[in-house]
C-alpha cells in the first residue's frame, strides 16, 4: 500500500510539472511574439486606450469572462478606469453602460462565442473601438476588432485539450501587459497606488511615515547640556525607550537609548551630561518615507525606534517598530 501511494504521488507530481512546463512554453511563445506583429498590436491597443476619454469595458464568457474580470480589476487599480460587463447581461440592458467614449476589450479564445454577438454588433453600430484578445485571426471577433491581440496557438495543459488552461493564462498575461504599459505611461506612483488600495497589508505598506508617527508633546526630547537625571525622567515618562538630544535651535544632535544607558552605567551616570551619553548623528527618516521602507531601515539598523526629521534636521516625529507592526506592515 505504501509503495502504491508513493507511485501515485509521483504521478501527481509529474502531472503538475507537465502542466506547468506546457504553460511555461505558452508564455515563452507569447513573449517571443512581442518582437513581431503582437508587439505592434499591443502598442496600438495602448494608444487606443490612452486616447479614449472613457473607460475600458472588458467582456468575455466562460473562463475568458473570469479572466476578463481580473483584467478589469487590474486596470482599475493601476489608474485606468475599467469595468467588466457580462455579455449575457449586456444583451438584457447592460449595453447601455457602454458609450462611444469607451474602449471595449473582448476576450474569446476561439473568437466565435455566440454570446458576444450582441456586443459586437453594438460596437459596430456606435463606432466603439474594440480590442480583441483571441487565438484565431480569421475569427468573427478578430475581423470585427479595431486592434487584435493574437495569442499564439499554444498547447493546452489539459491532456485532452478541452479545459482552457494555457489559453486563459495567455489572455491573463496579455491583460497584465496592457495594464503595466498603461501604468508606466501614466507615471503611476506608489502614492497613486495607495489611493486605490487603502486597506489590508498593502495599504499599510503604502502609508507614509507622517501618517503614523508620534509628534508634538509626545516626543521625548531634551536640550543639549542637560543632566542625565533630568533626561531619565523625560525618557521614562514618554515610554519610547529612547530620547532625542537637540540644540538651542531644535536640531537633532543625538539619541540616547536603553542600550546607551547600559553601556554607560556607573555611580556617576545621573551627574553626567546627555552629550556624554548620547550617540551622535543618529539614523533618521523623513515624513514622506513609506512605512514599508521605514520598517526596512529599522530592521537593517537593528533598532526599535527612529526619529523623523524635517528638511532642516529638526525632529518632526518618532516611529517605533510596534507602530509599524500594529498597522500591518511586515
Amino acid at each position: 500500500m505504501q509503495n502504491m501511494n508513493l507511485e501515485t504521488r509521483a504521478k501527481w507530481r509529474a502531472s503538475a510539472a507537465r502542466a506547468l512546463n506546457i504553460e511555461r512554453d505558452g508564455l515563452s511563445a507569447l513573449a517571443a511574439s512581442c518582437d513581431g506583429p503582437l508587439g505592434e498590436a499591443i502598442a496600438d491597443a495602448v494608444a487606443l486606450i490612452v486616447a479614449a476619454p472613457g473607460r475600458v469595458i472588458v467582456s468575455g464568457i466562460g473562463k475568458s469572462g473570469h479572466v476578463g474580470r481580473k483584467i478589469a480589476s487590474t486596470l482599475a487599480s493601476t489608474g485606468t478606469p475599467a469595468s467588466f460587463v457580462h455579455p449575457a447581461e449586456a444583451s438584457h440592458g447592460d449595453l447601455g453602460m457602454i458609450t462611444p467614449q469607451d474602449v471595449v476589450l473582448m476576450l474569446s479564445n476561439s473568437g466565435e462565442s455566440a454570446e458576444l454577438r450582441d456586443m459586437l454588433d453594438y460596437t459596430k453600430r456606435f463606432a466603439v473601438p474594440l480590442i480583441a484578445i483571441c487565438s484565431r485571426a480569421t475569427s468573427s471577433l478578430a475581423q470585427a476588432a479595431t486592434v487584435t491581440l493574437l495569442c499564439p496557438q499554444a498547447l493546452e495543459a489539459c491532456p485532452i485539450g478541452l479545459a482552457p488552461t494555457t489559453s486563459t493564462l495567455l489572455q491573463l498575461a496579455l491583460g497584465d501587459a496592457l495594464a503595466i504599459a498603461l501604468l508606466e505611461d501614466k507615471g503611476f506612483t506608489p502614492a497613486n497606488f495607495r489611493e486605490f488600495h487603502p486597506g489590508g497589508k498593502l495599504g499599510a505598506q503604502l502609508k507614509h511615515v507622517r501618517d503614523i508617527m508620534h509628534s508634538g508633546k509626545a516626543l521625548p526630547l531634551v536640550q543639549s547640556g542637560s543632566a542625565m537625571s533630568e533626561a531619565l525622567v523625560i525618557m521614562s515618562a514618554k515610554s519610547f525607550g529612547c530620547l532625542g538630544v537637540v540644540d538651542a535651535d531644535q536640531h537633532l544632535l543625538g539619541i540616547i537609548t536603553d542600550g546607551d544607558l547600559r553601556r554607560h552605567m556607573s555611580p556617576s551616570l545621573l551627574q553626567q551630561s546627555v552629550d556624554e551619553i548620547m550617540t551622535a548623528s543618529p539614523k533618521t527618516i523623513t515624513p514622506d518615507m513609506l512605512a514599508s521602507e521605514a520598517l526596512e531601515r529599522l530592521n537593517a539598523a537593528k533598532i526599535t525606534s527612529v526619529f523623523v526629521v524635517d528638511e532642516n534636521g529638526k525632529p518632526a516625529g518618532l516611529v517605533h517598530i510596534h507602530d509599524l507592526l500594529r498597522i500591518g506592515v511586515g
